[in-house]
């Protein structure tokens, strides 16, 4: 016999009354308020990938955060991903590319400075058995906050002190000219000034690079324009196996895959940014290969199948061992 939910709730809320009612004292067991250390590891090749949790942020919007979609649309595709109708979950997720010679740090998280949410980064590395002075190099995809910040303390200390900075020469060229900070909109003249910010006096030993050029053992970029002018994704590649970082190709899958033709406030140049998400979802749906997503849900690892007219981000199963 089919039980109704009403009749269901009601059988369990007597149930839970009769057992607080009773006498005998019961047993407390007290809540946890701490989850596990963020990190999962995985492999490509010979190549051991550490994705790490550096939290996220609760992004607000409004009707004006896809500039060509209805916002009753963008509200039932959240409702849809079980999100509020004006708040985008957004995580964090770096990745840490550990070649057997090199370990190499694509993208650095918010550094605490963006939300009380973010900022687990450095927790999480230790938790993971490495410190700061371990990393030989820093990647970094695009000059946006969330990706840069970690790059400093909130003091403005260096992060890590041992490591290569490499960045792409046209999203430096972007971010550090004169002429663009003085030409910026509201919107984005902060981000001008953090960029002076975190790379004051370090101009010098920062390194440029150009895409579809190999930037270390196994890791190539890949030109990614659209999110900002110099946006890489990277391929990472070893013996027969390869994955795609799409970074921020595509932001939240659940609005950006499904619906690659929306173009958020957060992409610089809308337009561009479709063709661009919609060329490498296209290549990794095709290749069947494995991708990971700067703001994907933790660790952000599966792969990308065409569903409609849009894209399916499919978690990879958990594994205990990389």
């Amino acid at each position: 016999m089919l039980v109704s939910r009403r009749r269901l709730l009601r059988t369990s809320a007597l149930a839970a009354a009769a057992l607080a009612s009773r006498s005998a004292p019961v047993a407390t067991a007290p809540l946890s308020s701490t989850q596990a250390a963020g990190f999962y590891r995985f492999r490509i090749g010979s190549i051991e990938l550490t994705a790490l949790y550096d939290g996220f942020w609760n992004r607000p919007i409004d009707d004006k955060f896809v500039r060509n979609a209805p916002y009753a649309e963008v509200k039932k595709a959240l409702a849809d991903a079980f999100m509020p109708p004006d708040t985008l979950a957004m995580p964090f997720t770096p990745l840490l590319v550990n070649t057997g010679s090199k370990r190499v740090l694509i993208d650095t998280g918010s550094g605490g400075q963006l939300a009380a949410t973010a900022g687990t980064l450095l927790a999480n590395l230790a938790a993971a058995g490495i410190t700061p002075n371990a990393i030989d190099a820093i990647v970094i995809s695009n000059f946006h906050p969330d990706h840069i910040d970690g790059l400093r303390s909130k003091d403005n200390d260096l992060v890590f002190p041992a490591a290569e900075i490499l960045v792409p020469r046209s999203e430096w060229n972007f971010w550090t000219s004169d002429a663009n900070l003085a030409a910026a909109s509201d919107q984005f003249r902060p981000y001008f000034l953090n960029v002076r910010r975190i790379f004051r006096d370090l101009g010098s030993s920062v390194k440029r690079f150009e895409p579809e050029t190999e930037i270390a053992p196994g890791i190539t970029a890949i030109a990614a324009p659209g999110h900002t002018p110099g946006h890489c994704a990277f391929a990472i590649a070893s013996g027969h196996q390869s994955l795609l970082t799409l970074c921020d190709t595509t932001n939240h899958p659940w609005l950006f895959a499904r619906h690659p033709d929306w173009q958020p406030i957060l992409d610089m140049d809308g337009a561009l940014a479709v063709k661009t998400r919609k060329r490498l979802l296209d290549r990794v749906a095709a290749d069947r290969m494995p991708i990971t997503g700067y703001h994907f849900p933790f660790p952000g690892y599966g792969h990308i199948i065409r569903s409609g007219s849009g894209y399916e981000f499919v978690p990879a199963l958990w594994q205990a061992t990389p």
